[in-house]
Parts: C-alpha cells; structure tokens; sequence
C-alpha cells in the first residue's frame, strides 16, 4: 500500500512538472494584460528545441536551456503581433499553436534525416536523490527540474506580491492607463512578461521529451498546454494555487498510469480521457468564479481612456 501510494505521488509530481511551467509562463503573460493561448505551440517548439539539442550535445541541461530560448522566440512573436501591432490575441494565440507543432515537425524531418520523431535523449536530468535509490525513496526519487518547477511557482508569487517590478506586473494588468501616467512603461512590461512566458513553456517542452518520454513525437505535448491553461483559471492566475492546480491535473495523469497497471481491467481509452474530461469539468465548475486581470486580452492604446 504505502508502495503504491509513494509511486502515485512520484508519478504526479513528475507529470505536473510540464503543466506548472506552463501555467505559470500563462499566469506571468495574462498577469500582464495579455492572453496566451499559444502556450501549446510554444510548449511543442521548446519539446524538439529540448530533445533535439539534448541529443545531438549529449547533456539535457543545454537542451532544457535552448528550449527556453526557443519559446521566447515564439512568445516574441506574439508579443510583436499582440503588443505593437495591437492584433486579437485568442487569433495570435491559435496561430502560435499552428505554427508550433508545424515547425516542430519540419526542423525534426530536417534534423533527423525525415523522421518524425528525434532519436533518444540518452542522459536524463538528474534525480534529487541521485540513481541509486529502492524502494519508497526510488518512487519519491523526482528530477532536479520538477523541484525547480516548485521553486518557480514560490518565486513568481514572491516576484508578482513582494517586489516592486512585480507589482507594476499587476498594475499594468489591471489599469494599464493609470500605471502609465505613473511612469510605467507598459509595452515594455508586456513585452517582457510575454517573452518570459514562451521561456517558461519552451522549459514546459522539454521537461516532457528530455525529462518524461526522453524524445520528440509529434503527439509528445498532446493538449498539455491547454491544461496549463486551465490550471491558469482554476488557480485563479496566482502562482501557488496554479501550481496546486497542476497537481491535481498531474494526479489525474498519474491515475492513467497506476490504474493500467492495476488488478481491475480499466479500457486504456478511458483511462486516457480522464485528464481532458477533468479539464472541461473543472471550467464547468470554477471558470465563471474565477476573475482575471481587468485587462487580460485588451490591447493597450497610448493616450486612450
């Protein structure tokens, strides 16, 4: 019994870690006035960036590290069409996640001589506890980034209420127009909380192909992003109850995996819907309860009330 629960706990600890990095690239971006649906084809852009360049140098670190780069380049992208050229965000988001998963899918046929899929990623990130571990320990046994993922979560939530540049954050969001007359430049702001966000989902990404599944496939990220998002309005765009969120989103995942294995004969088909049917119950019942940012999704005008 106390097997099977510490391997639950692993396992869900191990699966949350893509959604909270990129629930909280969604709850920096949104925090800021600006909806990101693309957190999906950033995700995806950052899982090939991840394994690609984890495979090819042989060290993870510099895979996870380049995929941020990659997911700020995509978030750039929407920050450009959103920001400056003041475009409908849902429509630069849904183009984001097109653009994604297409891009992915080219640079891997390029990469890995037309293969649809990378070759393995054979040095995995670093367990807590080192390899050696059996037993309780060895199921608790996480990755160094799913530890990061919550020390993420702590110190977005110190940056966002603690600190001055993290309450402009929050003004911005809320009253873009008064935070101007302040001095604050709220592009800039925008502009750089965007970018933050693709950086956090291209980590999401990779978390996945070098950390979880160890390689790209085209399905690798499979809807992750928009249960990130989910856990965005479920934890009501505040860092620590996202990141509660995407626990139990990565129980859910979790449960996919312990009951497959378990005495009682559950469909695979079934047990793989759980997550996404949990997903749309959850906005049933908590999206019209939770209140984003006054400015989420409104393009900010210079000098208009």
């Amino acid at each position: 019994m106390l097997n099977t629960l510490s391997l639950l706990i692993g396992i869900t600890l191990m699966y949350s870690t893509p959604f909270v990095f990129g629930a909280l690239g969604g709850v920096i971006s949104e925090r800021s006035g600006v909806m990101n649906i693309g957190i999906e084809g950033m995700m995806t852009v950052g899982a090939f960036t991840g394994a690609t360049v984890g495979y090819y140098t042989g060290s993870p670190l510099a895979g996870v590290l380049c995929a941020a780069a990659a997911g700020g380049v995509m978030a750039a992208l929407h920050a450009v069409a959103a920001i400056t050229f003041k475009a409908d965000q849902t429509i630069s988001g849904c183009a984001i996640n097109l653009l994604g998963p297409g891009l992915a899918l080219f640079l891997c046929r390029l990469a890995f001589d037309g293969a649809t899929m990378s070759m393995p990623v054979e040095n995995k990130i670093p367990k807590i506890f080192g390899s050696n571990m059996t037993g309780v320990m060895a199921n608790l046994n996480v990755s160094v980034i799913t530890v990061l993922a919550l020390v993420a979560a702590v110190l977005m939530w110190f940056v966002l209420y603690k600190t001055k540049w993290g309450l402009r954050i929050c003004a911005v969001g809320e009253q873009p127009a008064a935070a101007d007359t302040l001095g604050i430049n709220v592009y800039k702001t925008r502009y750089v909380c965007v970018i933050i966000s693709g950086m956090l989902a291209g980590i999401a990404g990779a978390s996945i192909t070098v950390d979880i599944v160890a390689q790209f496939t085209p399905t690798a990220v499979a809807g992750q992003g928009f249960i990130a998002l989910a856990a965005v309005i479920f934890g009501k765009w505040k860092p620590i109850g996202t990141y509660c969120a995407c626990l139990i989103f990565g129980l859910a995942q979790a449960l996919t995996v312990v009951l497959g294995g378990g005495a009682i004969a559950i469909p695979s088909a079934l047990l793989a819907m759980l997550p996404y049917v949990l997903t749309i119950v959850i906005l049933i019942l908590f999206v019209g309860k939770s209140v984003a940012p006054k400015a989420n999704g409104i393009a900010y005008e210079k000098g208009k009330r």
